[in-house]
């Protein structure tokens, strides 16, 4: 499906040059002498690699044919991650490097939703937060109560987090996807 570059927007993911690739950023410049233009950063897909790129205001480009797919986390198969379509009850496995930092937040039996472009799993949609517990950390001790101390601690998934001190093993917290930090207690 073609698309203009003045319906650019964040997210959306453009077939370049055989490749696939999704606006990180993008910024619409007139300049007071000659054409307008979109400057443009986007990230391979598949890669991951980021590039800069100028477009001319109007230039026609190929959005990408993406399908969402509801899975369920089933279990990790050596570097390869498998998932349940919650339909079909087909399983598919699914590269680390695919899942990148999503990897971090994925408990067995947890419901995702992936992104597909034809039989190819490009990413994968988290909830902007997830609810993990503690496995390990240093214990609490009566008056460490500085405001905005943290300590770290590791998840249930392997990943480390920063916590306030008040925080011991086995309590559930929140945790945002998006930058890894600590919400609140669950």
């Amino acid at each position: 499906m073609a698309i203009t570059t003045n319906d650019l927007r964040n997210g959306i993911t453009l077939a370049l040059d055989g490749n696939l690739f999704q606006v990180v950023d993008f910024q619409h410049v007139k300049p007071g002498k000659g054409h307008a233009f979109v400057r443009t950063t986007l990230r391979n897909v598949r890669s991951g690699a980021v590039l800069e790129r100028t477009f001319r205001a109007g230039e026609k480009v190929e959005q990408a044919r993406m399908s969402k797919r509801q899975m369920q986390y089933l279990y990790r198969d050596g570097e390869d991650y498998v998932f349940m379509d919650t339909s079909s009850y087909e399983q598919l496995p699914v590269s680390g490097q695919t899942l990148a930092t999503a990897a971090n937040f994925l408990v067995e039996g947890s419901e995702v939703v992936l992104q597909m472009h034809g039989d190819e799993i490009i990413g994968v949609d988290l909830p902007a937060a997830v609810e993990l517990a503690i496995t390990q950390t240093d214990p609490g001790v009566q008056g460490d109560r500085v405001s905005g101390a943290r300590k770290p601690a590791t998840l249930e998934t392997g990943f480390q987090v920063q916590v306030p001190l008040f925080v011991n093993p086995g309590d559930r917290i929140k945790v945002d996807t998006r930058s890894g930090e600590y919400l609140s207690r669950a």
